[in-house]
């Protein structure tokens, strides 16, 4: 990409699929740093985040379902069970089928740390789209379902 500015003084957009996925890499990745700063004191890894955020979403699962959904090794996704159960974040409880599996659930700390959580960085970012124009947000607004087909594939 050049550095050049169009007529109107803004940067000119990719020219290419190769240039608009560069370009969405480096601004995504920005905006996630940026993100993750507004993260409160609960000194939770991303990774732990994550894996507190998939629980509730999913509700009760196993270890193995939770390692397979966040593409982790099994052996690393019992460190992080294990880390987020003893901040009493998750809580293992016995397979309702299978005596030889547990289930992990989020409990209420980990709820409403999850809701501060999103509280504070949905703030964050608000306050960011308020700076740009009602045509930006426009924009981003079409680009919200795009970038979430994005993120499932």
């Amino acid at each position: 990409m050049t550095n050049t500015t169009t007529r109107t003084g803004r940067l000119p957009g990719p020219r290419s699929d190769a240039e608009l996925a560069s370009a969405l890499r480096v601004s995504l990745a920005r905006l996630t740093r940026r993100l993750r700063r507004q993260a409160g004191a609960n000194t939770l890894t991303p990774t732990q985040l994550a894996t507190l955020a998939a629980v509730e979403r999913h509700s009760a699962m196993t270890p193995g379902e939770l390692a397979e959904l966040e593409k982790m090794q099994p052996p690393s996704m019992t460190r992080v069970i294990a880390a987020l159960e003893e901040r009493e974040l998750l809580a293992r409880t016995p397979h309702p089928t299978d005596r030889r599996q547990v289930t992990v659930s989020v409990t209420e700390a980990g709820r409403g740390l999850l809701k501060e959580e999103r509280r504070r960085k949905e703030a964050w970012l608000a306050m960011r789209l308020e700076e740009l124009s009602p045509e930006e947000r426009a924009t981003l607004r079409a680009a919200a379902p795009i970038l979430e087909k994005l993120s499932q594939t």
